[in-house]
């Protein structure tokens, strides 16, 4: 496994496993099985209704506690300081650990900076180890960036092939903040693996590409947590520490990128407006 160091010191395994759309009844089966395959990092969230299977994972895998880094994210509905801190008080009870390895507000809506400064709360109560954002774009992370107490160790966004976050990435590493990626195979759109480049690139090292287009973002220094429900993928997606993109491939894979989403845009009002409505 590779590690990053993050803004204060505590260091991340930079592949991880998710949980998002992962159904509650069988997160516990499929983290405990991710950690059998090797996988020490599992990325949760409020929003996702599967905390209580990643806590029962947690006690039922005999690995000690702080062998584990176990992520989760302030839902918008737990926007603002009081609700947020009562909902990291219960994600710690759902997690069913005393501490929380990163906290992440999940979208940037709602009073997030009351939200911020419950996590800086709990970060210096020992509640949790890092805190960070999810899904801010380089405008709004500025600002809480430069208002906060405490700089953002994470920004989760959207990271794959084709929307590779040049220009964030450029913001997050002037500020000292971690960019992870959520969605690195896009949920498989765009013909994503398929695509004549990464399917070429993998042949040369004998490997799918999908493992070319994980290995891809490890070299960018990328931070990513690919999601399956099924052990044999879990493992293909944990097996690319054992061969190297040459610059030219990178080069080539940079190529793909469009800067554009393949999901939503928080600046388009029909998105806001679609969020606004799942509160």
């Amino acid at each position: 496994m590779d590690y990053v160091t993050l803004n204060n010191g505590i260091k991340m395994p930079q592949l991880g496993y998710g949980v998002y759309q992962t159904p509650p009844e069988d997160t516990e089966r499929c983290v405990l099985e991710a950690i059998e395959v090797g996988y020490r990092s599992i990325d949760t969230a409020q929003a996702y209704g599967n905390e209580e299977g990643v806590g029962n994972a947690i006690k039922k895998c005999g690995l000690p506690r702080e062998d584990l880094f176990i992520t989760t994210k302030v839902w918008m509905s737990n926007a603002g300081y009081e609700k947020s801190k009562a909902s990291i008080e219960e994600s710690l009870r759902k997690l069913q650990t005393d501490y929380i390895d990163l906290l992440l507000i999940h979208q940037p809506f709602g009073d997030y900076y009351g939200t911020y400064r419950a996590m800086e709360e709990a970060y210096r109560a020992g509640k949790v180890r890092a805190i960070g954002v999810s899904n801010f774009y380089p405008d709004r992370y500025l600002d809480l960036a430069h208002f906060a107490e405490i700089k953002p160790a994470v920004n989760q966004v959207e990271t794959h092939v084709f929307q590779q976050q040049k220009v964030a990435k450029e913001y997050l590493k002037k500020n000292g903040t971690q960019i992870m990626s959520w969605g690195p195979f896009a949920e498989g759109k765009n013909d994503y693996f398929n695509n004549p480049v990464l399917k070429e690139v993998a042949a040369a090292h004998g490997k799918s590409a999908a493992q070319v287009a994980l290995r891809f973002l490890l070299q960018s220094d990328v931070v990513l947590i690919p999601k399956s429900v099924h052990k044999e993928r879990m493992e293909e997606n944990f097996n690319v520490f054992d061969f190297a993109l040459t610059d030219e491939e990178m080069a080539r894979i940079e190529a793909l990128d469009t800067g554009k989403s393949l999901f939503f845009s928080h600046y388009d009002p029909q998105t806001v407006e679609w969020f606004m409505s799942i509160v």
